[in-house]
């Protein structure tokens, strides 16, 4: 059987919730009795302990995949990140305070890590299902950039283990106060989250539609 960690960060940014735990944590335990099982863990959005504690999670479950996931305030869509950088630069204070301009996430690193995960099969899988999706090329600067750094660099040693990053947009709630900005339903996060586990533990020879999805998401 394989497992899947997906890591879902606490709210930041002078917001009450963050959609990426919200919908991450409804996760946990999700299994198809057989092939695979979800083990889903929540992190800091605090440099270097965000890492450390997606690392404690891997080392005690042994993952065969580590997805993990963050608020993109003001993107439309699902965005799965294809590489990160070796670079902290924080527009804002995460929320341990701190806040880095041009330091390396890893010291004598090298620049950028691209996602082990099927990226591009990841995003198709999302469009059979009705559900907008694309491949990004930033994964900004913030702590989303940090963890998914920091989890490949420890997949890369593991070497046993694919890691990647996905941003998700604001939920409803989130935008009553913030006019224009686009959202999502957490069903509909939720329903991205079920196809992503079925496309890594089946492979690439995985259908969207064969999905009998616990959430509606439309």
């Amino acid at each position: 059987m394989k497992t899947i960690l997906i890591t879902g960060f606490d709210p930041f940014g002078g917001e009450s919730i963050n959609p990426a735990w919200e919908a991450v944590k409804t996760m946990d335990g999700y299994t198809d009795g057989g092939d695979y099982k979800v083990v889903t863990q929540m992190v800091p959005t605090v440099r270097y302990t965000s890492v450390k504690t997606a690392i404690e999670a891997a080392d005690t479950c042994n993952p065969d995949f580590i997805l993990c996931v963050g608020q993109a305030g003001g993107r439309p869509d699902i965005t799965i990140e294809r590489v990160a950088i070796n670079c902290d630069d924080f527009r804002i204070p995460d929320n341990g305070g701190n806040q880095p301009t041009d330091e390396p996430v890893v010291a004598d690193g090298p620049s950028a890590y691209f996602a082990t995960l099927p990226i591009k099969d990841m995003v198709n899988a999302l469009h059979q299902a009705g559900i907008p999706a694309r491949v990004s090329n930033t994964a900004g600067t913030f702590v989303c950039n940090h963890i998914m750094y920091g989890v490949l660099h420890y997949a890369t040693q593991k070497g046993n283990v694919k890691a990647g990053f996905m941003h998700i947009p604001y939920l409803p709630s989130q935008v009553v106060n913030k006019p224009d900005q686009p959202s999502m339903a957490v069903e509909t996060v939720r329903a991205t989250l079920e196809t992503i586990v079925h496309v890594l533990a089946h492979g690439e020879s995985y259908e969207a539609q064969n999905i009998t999805y616990t959430t509606p998401h439309e």
